[in-house]
């Protein structure tokens, strides 16, 4: 690894920053910011002023209309973005139209990307993934899956709760994992206004960063036709672990933005604030805590940096991303909790940008597989030995 930038990915990071800096971070106080995500004419506005400046979906490639990132390249630009919980939402880089972009490149028809994946990666529509399932259904076992796809005909149907779908309200089309009739899993490509789709119910969460925030989908003999089929039949999840490993480093890369943010907003109070005859900053409790911040930044940073260098490689890396989601998801935890705590009072009220990060980071830890999960895992393949290389297929 070479960790010098190069000249194109410092002048990316710089005008990044400065984009996040002049036009996102002023609508951060925009009453369209709601419980449930900012508000689809929000993010209108916020996609439109990002393609004017050129940084409008930036991993997607460059047929598409996109930067052609490298993994290494969007870990410099998603921890910019990062930076402000609405960047994300400007770059068109959030979850879940981030990996379903990534996903949709590899496996989809030149029929399925014109009609879905365009308009995903020019900002006019978002998607969803619907995997999890209420109990006893799938969540972080797979094969646990509920939702079924049957053949009638030429046409699938689909019958099957989906829960804590991110997106779901207001999607233009989602992408169901489903188990066919000999046990295997497929997935599926569907329109949100298809017949048999509801949308049960909206779920008050922690976080407040995805438009459309999180819901429950039913789907009752929803009927999808051969050419609506995403990927292989009977290779789903194969096909999600093609989406699952660069979507879970990609999370770590947006929350280090974030972390960052309650950071440097801890360090500036902490200079300006004084108690006990002394700024904040020199006495020793609070700069314990600082220091010990800068050192989780810089330990998730290099996380981040060599698993996208992996991928670049050509490596499947599901050994290290699942490393980089749990360093990351509770390091980056550690530096807002500790900011938090530096800014006492403000840092839990509407006073400091900082609370709404630690309410949007709790969630972290639990997206794309818990700590928990990894950490069974990453054990699992310690206890079968030495490992041969991965490489992506």
């Amino acid at each position: 690894m070479d960790f010098q930038l190069t000249p194109e990915q410092e002048d990316l990071r710089q005008r990044t920053r400065q984009f996040i800096t002049d036009e996102v971070i002023p609508f951060e106080a925009d009453p369209r910011c709601t419980p449930h995500g900012p508000t689809e004419e929000l993010r209108q506005e916020l996609i439109a002023r990002a393609r004017a400046v050129g940084l409008l979906t930036p991993h997607a490639s460059r047929e598409l209309g996109g930067l052609g990132l490298s993994h290494v390249d969007k870990a410099i630009v998603f921890e910019e973005a990062g930076y402000s919980p609405l960047g994300p939402i400007a770059l068109n880089i959030h979850a879940p139209d981030e990996g379903n972009i990534h996903l949709m490149e590899l496996v989809a028809t030149p029929a399925q990307k014109a009609r879905w994946l365009k308009p995903l990666v020019e900002g006019h529509t978002r998607s969803c993934f619907c995997m999890t399932e209420p109990a006893p259904g799938a969540g972080s076992d797979p094969s646990m899956l509920q939702t079924t796809a049957r053949r009638d005909g030429s046409d699938y149907v689909i019958d099957g709760t989906k829960i804590h779908i991110t997106g779901a309200v207001g999607a233009a089309f989602a992408i169901v994992m489903a188990r066919m009739e000999d046990g295997s899993a497929t997935m599926f490509l569907t329109d949100m206004e298809r017949p048999g789709i509801t949308i049960e119910r909206q779920l008050d969460a922690l976080d407040s960063c995805f438009t459309g925030g999180h819901a429950i989908v039913k789907f009752e003999g929803v009927r999808i036709p051969e050419g609506d089929r995403l990927g292989e039949l009977g290779l789903g999840l194969r096909h999600a672990q093609l989406r699952l490993a660069p979507a879970r480093l990609t999370h770590c890369m947006r929350w280090l933005g974030q972390a960052r943010r309650a950071h440097d907003t801890a360090v500036a109070y902490a200079r300006e604030r004084e108690a006990f005859g002394h700024k904040l900053a020199a006495h020793e409790g609070v700069s314990f805590m600082l220091a010990d911040n800068e050192l989780d930044l810089h330990t998730a940073r290099l996380v981040i940096w060599h698993c996208a260098w992996l991928l670049d490689q050509g490596n499947a890396a599901g050994h290290e991303s699942s490393m980089a989601k749990v360093l990351c998801s509770e390091a980056e935890w550690r530096v807002v909790d500790r900011s938090v705590q530096i800014l006492g009072g403000r840092g839990v009220t509407d006073l400091s940008i900082v609370s709404r990060i630690f309410s949007d980071m709790r969630a972290f830890r639990i997206y794309d597989g818990p700590s928990e999960v990894h950490r069974w895992r990453i054990g699992r393949q310690i206890a079968r030995g030495p490992r041969t290389t991965e490489v992506a297929r």
